[in-house]
């Protein structure tokens, strides 16, 4: 292979350390290269996942130091940010042909959900590959494939000769598995970000498990309601009035009641998805000293993700009727109350979408557009204005995100490695 290939390969530290009589190979046909960048993308992706960055208390450095490397194989300059400490910022970036053009960004995020090793078949941070080429870790899917096929597909442009008019920025962030609090949600607002100049984003989607990939182009926003019930204590011998359990129930019938008729409307129509719907569901239930003693509060935790076509007034308006209902002193914290995004437009005043959509088009690739069912750094992007789409070239695969044995085949991940190749090449020349 010649000094350029393996550089971008190996890394040009590695390459600079050899004899160059050494690197004096018969260029590789066309085939070899392939093989041998597909071989170093699953090898950066194993050591990718092989990095234990799971919740909670989080230590990103090893993330950093691996993201530097990648940085210095791909000859990219790369710069480090935050917003809270301990929590950096990666951003790796090749300017355009243009830069003065808004740019792309390419966000993904470093950290994963906690896991139960005991349930899994394999070390859920070992990278194994089995016999039939599954990868098994947390972080398969969601998502650090995503990041380090954005990087692959940069590496395989670059090595084409190929210049794309726009900049793209290549974004790891951290926490946004609890909510981006200390990631992207302020990062937005600096002025670093500002002076990034994006103009459309991508971010994570979610696997299926047909032909079909998934494409979100918004997100239902997230409100977490921390419902307090006080009521008359005493002995659980007596029939007390006003008690916190009477409070709680009607609450909760009120609430599972409409979650029936979501549940109803989804059942309804083949062509609505989980994100077209809004969710409630009891997470937590707080409360209570001991078996025989009426307590005087009990706490309810409601996740409920609202539908982009639900009024949050008049629902929130509905919600403070039920508690009011249930009795008095009954009162809501919330935990998260997140305003209503615009979706990003999937039309031809989209210009980036257009060149999505052609692209795909011209890979015989099928897509569903759709909301996204839970929560991505994707909204505080699209807060800004700035269209974005979540979309992770995963298909044929089970939907494995925050369960045991996540895994991605190693073909379906260098398969994306190639979507991206055109995607970007298309996007970034928009």
């Amino acid at each position: 292979m010649n000094a350029k290939f393996e550089a971008m390969i190996l890394g040009e530290s590695s390459v600079s350390r050899r004899n160059h009589k050494q690197l004096k190979f018969k260029m590789p046909n066309s085939a070899d290269q392939k093989d041998a960048l597909d071989d170093q993308a699953i090898k950066n992706f194993q050591e990718y996942l092989q990095i234990p960055s799971v919740h909670p208390n989080i230590n990103y450095e090893p993330c950093i130091k691996f993201l530097r490397a990648q940085a210095n194989s791909l000859g990219l300059p790369i710069t480090v940010t935050s917003v809270a400490e301990g929590k950096p910022i990666a951003i790796i970036t090749w300017t355009g042909s243009e830069p003065t053009l808004p740019s792309i960004l390419l966000n993904s995020h470093m950290d994963v959900v906690p896991v139960f090793e005991d349930k899994w078949t394999y070390k859920p941070f070992s990278a194994h590959i089995d016999e039939k080429g599954d990868i098994f870790a947390r972080g398969t899917q969601d998502m650090k494939s995503v990041g380090i096929q954005y990087l692959e597909a940069i590496r395989r442009l670059k090595l084409d000769g190929v210049v794309l008019k726009r900049t793209l920025h290549v974004s790891f962030v951290p926490e946004e598995e609890v909510g981006g609090v200390d990631g992207m949600k302020p990062f937005v607002l600096t002025p670093e970000f500002k002076k990034l100049n994006v103009g459309f984003a991508l971010d994570e989607g979610m696997a299926t498990e047909t032909d079909t990939f998934a494409v979100f182009y918004g997100e239902r926003n997230i409100w977490h309601m921390i419902i307090h019930c006080p009521g008359t204590p005493g002995h659980g011998s007596l029939l007390l009035k006003n008690t916190a359990g009477e409070k709680v129930a009607y609450i909760l019938n009120k609430f599972f009641e409409f979650r029936k008729q979501e549940v109803a409307k989804l059942a309804s129509d083949s062509s609505l998805t989980l994100g077209d719907v809004t969710t409630v569901n009891l997470t937590q239930v707080k409360g209570g000293v001991q078996s025989n003693v009426v307590p005087p509060e009990l706490v309810i935790v409601i996740d409920c993700r609202l539908a982009v076509t639900r009024d949050n007034e008049a629902w929130e308006a509905l919600v403070n009727n039920w508690c009011k209902e249930a009795g008095e002193d009954v009162w809501i914290e919330w935990e998260q109350k997140e305003p209503q995004v615009g979706a990003t437009k999937l039309d031809a005043s989209n210009p980036y979408w257009v060149a999505f959509k052609q692209t795909m088009d011209d890979l015989h690739l099928n897509l569903k557009t759709q909301i996204f069912p839970g929560g991505t750094d994707s909204r505080f992007v699209r807060s800004l204005g700035v269209p974005a789409i979540g979309f992770s070239p995963i298909n044929n695969t089970p939907v494995l995100l925050h369960d045991h044995n996540e895994y991605l085949n190693k073909d379906v991940f260098v398969e994306g490695v190639g979507i991206y190749y055109k995607l970007l090449r298309a996007i970034a020349n928009v």
